[in-house]
């Protein structure tokens, strides 16, 4: 039986994208896949709950409300998540490129490290 999360799956793709758009330069659009990787994780622990919501701030806040306030999952995942899509925020419609390689290296870590824990915990609920 295949345990994966089609978000999950999403997410890993998109640091594997992100992981090329960094090697090649391009920090503002690997910004963007490492934000999108951290929204379908933070999704797909909200679906397990039975929880959805229609916008990025709303999913954002719910993943707060209900994994860092509660400590089920580091509060700094959430943190993360916000400092993700302030820098996506950055990459996609800033007019200069202003994110830098070791900015992508630990928008990577966070987000490794999030999908980890949070593949975690989904695996304690069964």
């Amino acid at each position: 039986m295949n345990n994966s999360d089609p978000l999950f799956d999403k997410a890993e793709r998109y640091i594997r994208s992100a992981k090329l758009l960094s090697d090649d330069g391009d920090f503002d659009s690997a910004a963007s896949r490492l934000y999108y990787a951290m929204f379908f994780i933070a999704e797909a622990l909200l679906n397990k709950r039975g929880l959805s919501f229609s916008s990025h701030h709303a999913v954002i806040a719910a993943f707060g409300q209900y994994f860092a306030k509660t400590k089920e999952l580091d509060p700094r995942f959430h943190q993360s998540l916000l400092a993700a899509f302030s820098q996506r925020q950055l990459g996609d419609y800033s007019n200069i490129s202003v994110l830098t390689r070791k900015d992508i290296e630990i928008l990577l870590k966070d987000t490794t490290d999030f999908l980890a824990a949070s593949k975690k915990w989904i695996s304690n609920l069964n």
